[in-house]
């Protein structure tokens, strides 16, 4: 399986453990790689930070109005931004593949406007590590 779908897989996992409270480790499909479960136990590790940014960025929109699939989207791509050792990977993906995996997520499974609203909350992200990398 190529990582952009243990990334996608890792995204649902969590969507489902978001929508239905389970545990997470309830949430993967039977066989779910360790880069999936690594990614997904990283990113619930983090999530207070992962959300806090999100939320810096997402002006005007409070975190529990963000569809679920959406926050959990961009909480992979962006623990990949702050935390690329987390990511469990041997070959950490560059940011801007962070992103664009991302983005191609939310076009395919979410709302029309969400691409654009997941790419600019990941892209005003990136350009604050890259302004101040020591808020990774």
């Amino acid at each position: 399986m190529r990582r952009a779908e243990q990334r996608r897989a890792a995204v649902f996992a969590l969507y489902q453990h978001d929508v239905t409270r389970r545990p997470v480790d309830d949430c993967f499909v039977r066989d779910a790689p360790v880069f999936t479960r690594g990614l997904a136990h990283a990113v619930l590790d983090h999530q207070e930070e992962l959300d806090e940014v999100i939320e810096r960025h997402a002006s005007g929109w409070a975190l529990d109005r963000i569809a679920p699939l959406e926050r959990n989207i961009m909480r992979v791509a962006l623990l990949e931004l702050r935390h690329p050792e987390m990511a469990i990977a041997e070959h950490p993906i560059p940011p801007e593949g962070a992103i664009d995996e991302a983005v191609e997520t939310a076009k395919r499974f979410c709302a029309t406007d969400a691409p654009g609203f997941v790419n600019g909350i990941l892209g005003a992200a990136l350009g604050d590590l890259r302004e101040n990398p020591s808020t990774r």
